[in-house]
């Protein structure tokens, strides 16, 4: 009889209630994703990233990167001028994410000729 593996409750994802689904919510969606790739492996300015992921807004931007650097995913720098200069980076957590952001990037890019045709079949 084989012994089942118990996770502990704040890494079940299956639990409404654990760490893990609510990390898991933070970083899985869309802007997250795309800030991850945007800063990629070095830093970048706040101004730089808003340019980098179309159509996020200041505030989307904002929100997101709190999120990120609440859950150890992002750095966040402050430069002492005027005005302040802030500064983003992955963490080593961040960079591992990445790893599988880029792998997500690249499975859109190698079905997206399917995804397109099973939509339009869909569609009608």
């Amino acid at each position: 009889m084989s012994k089942q593996f118990t996770l502990p409750q704040d890494a079940d994802l299956a639990r409404a209630d654990s760490l893990a689904r609510e990390v898991f919510s933070d970083v899985a969606n869309k802007w997250a994703l795309l800030i991850i790739e945007a800063i990629g492996d070095g830093t970048r300015r706040f101004t730089e990233l808003r340019a980098d992921v179309d159509g996020i807004s200041h505030k989307m931007l904002t929100q997101n990167l709190r999120l990120l650097e609440r859950n150890g995913l992002v750095e966040r720098f402050v430069h002492p001028t005027v005005p302040p200069r802030v500064d983003y980076t992955l963490t080593e957590p961040g960079r591992e994410l990445r790893k599988t952001v880029d792998a997500m990037c690249a499975w859109t890019t190698r079905y997206l000729t399917e995804i397109e045709s099973a939509r339009r079949r869909f569609d009608g």
